[in-house]
This record gives C-alpha cells, sequence and structure tokens, in this order.
C-alpha cells in the first residue's frame, strides 16, 4: 500500500502540472479582452458626461492551447518531457468554465477572474507483476483579482497599469482497487500588469496585455502575453479572437513544473 501511495502521488504529480497549466489559462487574463466603442474611451466604458459611475462587462473565453515544458514531482530524481496538443487536453476533460469580469469608474479600473475545470484519465500503474488498472484525477480552481489606474486616454488609445493577486488550488487524485492517494496545491502568486487598447475603427480594436508575477511568492515566475482583435456587433456584443502565450515556473517541496502553454483564444463580453 505504501508503494502505490507513493506512485500515486508521483502520477498525481504530473496530473496536477497539467492542470496547474489549464488553469493558468484561465486568470492568466482573458480579463484582458476590452471591447471596441465609437467613444474616445476604447473600453466601452464611458467618459464625459456620467462616466464618474461605474460600468462593467463580463466576458465567458475559451483557449485553445497545448502544452509543453518539463516536469519532475515532488520525491522523484529526474524530470519527464511533456509535448501535449489542445486536442490531448481536451479529450481528458470533464468540464470547465472560464470567465472574467472588468468594472472602471473614471481611471479607476478592476480586473477578476475565475476558472474552473475537472478532467480524469485512466491508466494503469507500474505494480509488479503486470500493473494495475487506476484512475486519475484533477481538479484546478483559480481566481484573480488586480486593480490598477488608467494611466493614458487618449481618443484612440488607452493604457492601464495594474497589480493584483492570483489565488491557486489544484488537487490531483489516483484511486484504484488497492487504494488512493491524493495531493493539494494551493497558493498565491502576485502580478503586475500593463494593458494597451488601440482603436483602428469605429466598431473595432486591438488590444495587447502582458503581465510578470510569481516572483517567489507562490511560482518562482509566471510570464504571459496576449493580444487580440475585438468586433462589436451590432447587438452590443463583442467578440474577440487573438492568441496568447503563457510561461510558468513553479518550484515547491521538492516538485519543479517548468511549463509552456500558446494558443488561439476566442471569447464573447457582454456590457453593463
Amino acid at each position: 500500500m505504501a508503494g502505490l501511495c507513493r506512485v500515486g502521488l508521483c502520477m498525481t504529480g504530473l496530473c496536477m502540472a497539467a492542470g496547474l497549466a489549464a488553469g493558468l489559462a484561465g486568470p492568466a487574463t482573458a480579463q484582458g479582452i476590452d471591447p471596441p466603442t465609437p467613444a474616445p474611451s476604447a473600453t466601452g466604458i464611458a467618459t464625459g458626461p456620467g462616466g464618474g459611475k461605474w460600468r462593467g462587462q463580463i466576458t465567458p473565453y475559451v483557449w485553445a492551447t497545448g502544452l509543453g515544458g518539463s516536469i519532475r514531482p515532488a520525491g522523484t530524481d529526474r524530470g519527464v518531457r511533456i509535448d501535449t496538443s489542445f486536442t490531448d487536453l481536451l479529450r481528458d476533460l470533464d468540464g470547465a468554465l472560464f470567465v472574467s469580469g472588468l468594472a472602471r469608474r473614471d481611471r479607476l479600473v478592476l480586473l477578476g477572474d475565475l476558472s474552473w475545470s475537472s478532467s480524469s484519465r485512466a491508466g494503469v500503474l507500474p505494480v509488479p507483476p503486470a500493473g494495475l488498472p487506476a484512475r486519475a484525477r484533477l481538479r484546478q480552481t483559480s481566481a484573480t483579482l488586480a486593480g490598477g489606474w488608467r494611466a493614458i486616454e487618449g481618443p484612440g488609445t488607452t493604457v492601464d497599469l495594474l497589480a493584483g493577486a492570483r489565488l491557486w488550488r489544484v488537487r490531483g487524485a489516483v484511486s484504484s482497487a488497492l487504494g488512493a492517494a491524493a495531493s493539494t496545491h494551493s497558493f498565491v502568486d502576485p502580478l503586475v500588469a500593463a494593458r494597451v487598447n488601440l482603436r483602428i475603427a469605429p466598431q473595432w480594436s486591438a488590444l495587447v496585455h502582458v503581465d510578470v508575477g510569481g516572483f517567489g511568492a507562490g511560482s518562482h515566475r509566471a510570464t504571459q502575453v496576449l493580444g487580440t482583435v475585438n468586433h462589436r456587433t451590432d447587438s452590443g456584443i463583442t467578440v474577440s479572437a487573438g492568441y496568447r502565450h503563457l510561461e510558468v515556473d513553479y518550484r515547491r517541496g521538492g516538485s519543479r513544473f517548468d511549463l509552456r502553454m500558446g494558443g488561439p483564444i476566442l471569447g464573447a463580453t457582454w456590457q453593463f
């Protein structure tokens, strides 16, 4: 039984790394997607008369990311290289929710993000003589909150400078006929971010979001670059499409996950 637990925890370490990657896709920030408007503010939040009121928006989104890098779970002396496509990750997914929000009053900007995912996979633990059928399960929850100031607001360009924190909880478990093993990682990453929004036409805008986090407080380092093109439809809903690249280096308790993710992102924004 002790052997099963050691092997199981090693396996959950691998699963948790994948979950960490999947979760980072969420709060890393589709919250950066801002819809265009004909008004000077490219965020869709009014300026001028009435600009002192709170306005907001909500954006559900998806990120079709692949996963690459290396993983070294605690209790092992060597790392494992991984190279997984979005199709492979989707095959194991049981359910997911990714949603972000933005609120603004004058130059004050608040961002929030919630992501949740659950996945599972059947496999065989390397237990003599012929292996042991088992099932690995993973649940990831993360929440991000950041606030900042609109440093630049021109007729076609805005620049936001932000700081905040990202809370992570990732739980992996392996079960078999002989028992079960589980492991949970929870940590908080501080982060700083900058967002630039350019209005390129009355109903079109482009956005670039860059953030850096971790600083050894949670993960060792996490960086992200996101770019989107946004179109506001006649119905008032804004559709955004673009690309996101994320890298994270997590080191805790003998574990190290050095991961790279990248892929297209798609979101839809409702304002209120």
